[in-house]
C-alpha cells in the first residue's frame, strides 16, 4: 500500500484552495462565508449522520472513548509542558496549546476509508464524534478562562459539540432518519469533506512563525511525532485490534484543525500564531502521515 498516494488527493485539494485564494481572485470574504457554511451547516450534518449511522455498542464506545480521551489527555499534557519550558505569554500559550491535541477532521474522514476501508471510516467517525466534545471543551475552556469569558455559554454555542451530542443521543436511542432527510445530510456531508479540505489552503500563513518559532516547533513535534507513538501504545493497551490501531494512530497524526484558527479569532486569541501552527503542521503531515500509516499497516 502506497500511503503517500492515498494522502496526495487531499493535499492537492489544499493546493487548489491556496491557488484559488492567491492566484485566481477568490478573496478572503468568499472563504470566510464558505467556512461559516461548512462550520455551522455542512460539517455538523456530516458529523451527526456519521455518528448516527455507526454501529455503536456501549462496550465498543467505552473502549474507543477511553482510548480517545487518553490520546487527547497525553496531547494536552505534552502541550502544557511548553509553559514551564518555553515561558510563552499567557495569551500565546492559551492560543497555541490546542494545536498539540486538536485534529483536522476533514483530512481524517477523507483518509480513513482509503487507509482502513469502510470499517475504518465508521471507527474514525466514532472516534471523531467522541473526541470533538472533549477537545473543544479543553480548547474553549483554556481560551475562555484566559479571556474571562463564560465557558458554558461558549460550549453551548459550538455547533460541532451540539451535533455530536445529538448524534450519540439518537444513535443510542435507536432512531433513524426519513429517507429524504438522510439523503440531504449525506449530500451536505460529501460537500463538507472536499470543501473543508480546500478551505485549509487559504488559511496557510507563515506570519508570526519567526516570532514564536520555538513554541511552534514544540507543538508540531508533539502533534505529529510524539502523539502518534502515544496513540499506538494506547490502542494496543485497550486491545482495539488492527483496524482500531490504524485509526487511532491516524487520528493522532492528523495536523492541527483549521477550526482552531476560527475559534482563536472568535475568542480574541493570537490568530497569527495559530495560523502558523496550522500551516506548519499541515505541510509536515504530508510526510508524517504516510510514515505512521506505513508503520502500523497490517
Amino acid at each position: 500500500m502506497n500511503v503517500a498516494l492515498l494522502v496526495l488527493p487531499d493535499f492537492l485539494l489544499i493546493l487548489i484552495g491556496w491557488l484559488l485564494f492567491h492566484r485566481f481572485g477568490f478573496d478572503r470574504h468568499f472563504f470566510i462565508g464558505l467556512e461559516k457554511l461548512i462550520y455551522y451547516v455542512m460539517f455538523p450534518a456530516l458529523l451527526f449522520q456519521s455518528i448516527l449511522r455507526s454501529p455503536i455498542s456501549l462496550e465498543t464506545a467505552s473502549d474507543l472513548f477511553l482510548a480517545t480521551l487518553s490520546v487527547i489527555a497525553v496531547g494536552a499534557v505534552l502541550s502544557a509542558l511548553a509553559k514551564p519550558l518555553l515561558k510563552p505569554s499567557a495569551i500565546n500559550f492559551a492560543s497555541s496549546m490546542q494545536c498539540g491535541y486538536r485534529f483536522n477532521t476533514f483530512i481524517g474522514l477523507s483518509l480513513a476509508p482509503a487507509v482502513a476501508g469502510v470499517s475504518g471510516q465508521a471507527k474514525m467517525a466514532l472516534v471523531l464524534g467522541l473526541a470533538i466534545p472533549v477537545a473543544n471543551f479543553v480548547a474553549v475552556y483554556t481560551l475562555a478562562h484566559q479571556q474571562g469569558k463564560r465557558v458554558g455559554l461558549e460550549l453551548l454555542r459550538n455547533p460541532l459539540l451540539v451535533s455530536t451530542v445529538l448524534g450519540l443521543t439518537c444513535n443510542f436511542a435507536g432512531l433513524t432518519l426519513p429517507a429524504a432527510v438522510d439523503t440531504l445530510l449525506a449530500r451536505l456531508g460529501a460537500a463538507a469533506i472536499a470543501l473543508g479540505v480546500i478551505c485549509i489552503g487559504p488559511n496557510l500563513n507563515w506570519q508570526g512563525l519567526h516570532q514564536k518559532a520555538g513554541l511552534v516547533l514544540w507543538m508540531v513535534v508533539v502533534k505529529l511525532m510524539l502523539l502518534p507513538i502515544a496513540a499506538w501504545l494506547i490502542a494496543l493497551t485497550f486491545g482495539l485490534g488492527p483496524t482500531g490501531v490504524q485509526i487511532m494512530v491516524l487520528f493522532a497524526s492528523l495536523p492541527c484543525a483549521t477550526t482552531s484558527y476560527l475559534l482563536t479569532v472568535r475568542m480574541g486569541g493570537n490568530a497569527q500564531l495559530v495560523s502558523a501552527l496550522v500551516t506548519v503542521s499541515t505541510l509536515f503531515s504530508a510526510i508524517t502521515i504516510p510514515f505512521w500509516m506505513s508503520w502500523v499497516a497490517p
